[in-house]
């Protein structure tokens, strides 16, 4: 490198000064004195030479370090182990470096190629503009792209850089510790007392091994582990990968094991709660995986829940809930639910919001409970609740049920000790007024309907029977053993036996041995039928709605009726209901679902089946539930046609699903 590039200024001075000299020197003698000019102008010319020499062999200098940098900036880029793109918007390649033809095993593409042409799966037009990454795989490798807009003259057309690393290797290996997670499942016969009612200590053996070995089948040939660790329970590991195999064959253990019936013909169910191993302790994956099958087994069994990335899942569910022919349970329910009234000062009970009869019913039965108990009740309405008008109007005009109602958002001052009680729900935000969850520690839980992901905060006893027809019939049964002395008032016979008539069609859905044993207790308290039916007359306007609304209704194939009503009428609920029973008995029907406007941009849905497809599952994706044959949901804040035809497209895809699956197993698959 040149040195003493500032030379010039240092030569400068000694010029001057040599000048100086000169001038001086010619005053004294002219001829030495020109002399010493020339002689200075020489030097001048000779280092004003010397340093343009050295400025151009600086310039040389810095020219061949820049062409160096450019040639190894040049190499570094071409031989990056990253590839790197540049695009126009058309997505066409205008220059890559030779990483890129190793990763596409070749030569680099030719300019002008489009991207399209060796990657199909990279779609430019969606990242176009953008600062970010991407992931894509091709061909079995797996690519991480860092893109972003280059610097262009306006003149140019755009430009897209792309930084492709190709990540198969740390895909691979997150892959291989993704199939590795240990998946814990909690097996348990659900109906294993059913099944066992009345059979032989040899059949008995029989039907434990049939399940045993299909169980053992099938956890073997996805390489798992089970060991049996009580009398139809069993405990078992899979593999993530081996849990994705199960999933896409719908764990079809379950029709495996339905197939197996006992002498008198009841087939065996299965429940299962699966959890996936993360970052949990093993004591919390237990714990997870207990509380998915208690989950299962809250909405109706014959199924299996499993939690995987946060996300509850449900599979199976088809066999309707097998009614149990003893009421232990219930004695049991019964005195723990005294109990627990007994150490309250005051009672609150809650069901769902827009109340029906079987929600006022079983409010009305467990109010007499607590007054029993000589305690302060209060029942919480909704301020939506029509349908139910007429009997509320009724109970306020008795004397008897003075200060009896409250309206949701008017409890006040609520004691430390106070006891709430929700009858006929279990989902906290459907509820009259959810901010009493809150605000009342001690919570009783008493529904029907098959358990949601979503439920009331750590209640001290809850008590769901899928199996029952309605909430009306559990309140009563827990009348039956609450004590002696307690009496039903003629209103709350009248008001439970509404609840059991409205949800079983007036004895014709969902009806067993129990429900009529309950409607015989409050015919003897005295239930009054013919008021029943007094409150079930329906008026000119809704006579006229319900004919328009079943004339509306759209047959699709399967079995599946739908409907609508986008007037937003005062009691649209019920006719939406009745409707959808209604049409059930149409020729061929499996499946009824109307769709209904509700106050402000909400949209109800209501459906019904025959019993051979399950609406709940089909109206858990809108945020509801039910039970396998009536269900519900409200959807808001989405037109009443987008709710209508995303109904369509859900319940024709589970009956197509459902149709198949039902084929595969009669074929024996």
């Amino acid at each position: 490198m040149p040195r003493n590039l500032s030379a010039w200024i240092d030569l400068m001075i000694h010029l001057i000064v040599m000048l100086a000299l000169a001038l001086v020197t010619f005053c004294y003698n002219s001829y030495v004195g020109a002399a010493s000019l020339l002689l200075w102008a020489v030097l001048a010319a000779f280092a004003w030479e010397r340093c343009h020499d050295r400025e151009r062999r600086f310039e040389r200098y810095c020219m061949g370090i820049i062409r160096n940098v450019n040639n190894v900036m040049n190499y570094a880029v071409d031989r990056l182990p990253q590839a790197i793109l540049v695009v126009s918007q058309d997505g066409h390649l205008e220059w890559c470096n030779r990483q890129l033809g190793e990763n596409l095993g070749g030569a680099p593409p030719e300019q002008g190629t489009a991207v399209a042409d060796f990657w199909p799966e990279f779609n430019i037009e969606t990242v176009w503009g953008t600062e970010a990454e991407y992931r894509f795989s091709h061909k079995g490798r797996s690519y991480h792209i860092y893109h972003r807009m280059l610097p262009t003259p306006p003149q140019m057309d755009p430009l897209m850089a792309f930084y492709v690393q190709d990540e198969t290797e740390f895909a691979n290996l997150r892959n291989s510790f993704r199939d590795s997670r240990t998946a814990l499942l909690y097996i348990q016969l659900d109906n294993y007392d059913e099944i066992m009612q009345g059979q032989s200590e040899t059949e008995k053996s029989m039907l434990l091994l049939a399940v045993r070995e299909r169980l053992d089948a099938w956890i073997s040939g996805l390489g798992g582990f089970m060991r049996g660790i009580s009398e139809g329970e069993f405990v078992a590991l899979l593999d993530r990968k081996a849990l994705d195999h199960a999933m896409a064959e719908k764990f079809d253990i379950l029709d495996q094991v339905r197939k197996i019936v006992n002498s008198k013909g009841l087939p065996v169910t299965l429940s299962i709660g699966l959890s996936l191993a993360a970052d949990q302790s093993l004591k919390e994956l237990g714990e997870e995986a207990e509380a998915k099958l208690d989950l299962a087994l809250g909405r109706g069994g014959d199924q299996v829940a499993l939690d995987i990335n946060g996300k509850t899942q449900f599979f199976g569910g088809k066999a309707k809930a097998v009614e149990k022919h003893t009421r232990v349970k219930a004695r049991v329910v019964a005195h723990a639910l005294r109990d627990i009234m007994e150490s309250a000062d005051e009672i609150y009970i809650m069901g769902h919001h827009n109340e029906d009869y079987d929600c006022f019913g079983a409010a009305m039965g467990v109010a007499c409970m607590a007054r029993a108990l000589g305690k302060r009740v209060h029942i919480v309405l909704s301020d939506m609740n029509e349908g139910i008008d007429r009997i509320v109007d009724m109970v306020q005009k008795d004397e008897g049920y003075e200060d009896l109602f409250v309206r949701a958002g008017d409890v006040a001052g609520v004691s430390p000790s106070a006891l709430l009680v929700v009858v006929d729900a279990h989902i906290p935000h459907i509820l009259a007024d959810p901010t009493l969850l809150e605000r009342i520690p001690k919570i009783v839980v008493i529904d029907h309907h098959r358990r949601s992901e979503n439920f009331v905060k750590n209640p001290l006893l809850v008590y769901i029977e899928t199996s029952s027809s309605s909430a009306s019939e559990l309140v009563t049964e827990l009348l039956m053993y609450f004590g002696e002395n307690i009496r039903p008032t003629r209103l709350d016979a009248t008001a439970l036996y509404s609840g059991v008539v409205v949800d079983t069609k007036n004895f014709n859905v969902g009806a067993g041995v129990r429900t009529f044993d309950a409607a015989a207790y409050l015919r003897r308290a005295g239930a009054d039928p013919v008021l029943v039916r007094a409150l079930f007359q329906s008026d000119y306007e809704t006579t006229v709605a319900l004919a328009r609304a079943k004339a509306n209704a759209e047959f699709f194939p399967g079995g599946l009726i739908v409907g609508s009503i986008p007037e937003r009428l005062q009691n649209g609920q019920i006719i939406a209901a009745q409707a959808a029973d209604g049409m059930l008995r149409v020729d061929g029907v499996r499946m009824s679902i109307y769709v209904f406007q509700m106050a402000g941009d909400m949209v109800g849905i209501s459906a019904r089946s025959t019993g051979e497809m399950n609406v709940q599952v089909i109206m858990e994706a809108f945020g509801g539930g039910g039970h396998a044959n009536v269900a519900g949901a409200q959807v808001k804040g989405v037109p009443l046609s987008a709710v209508r035809a995303r109904v369509v497209e859900r319940a024709r895809a589970y009956i197509e699903e459902s149709d198949q699956s039902e084929g595969n197993t009669a074929d024996g698959h």
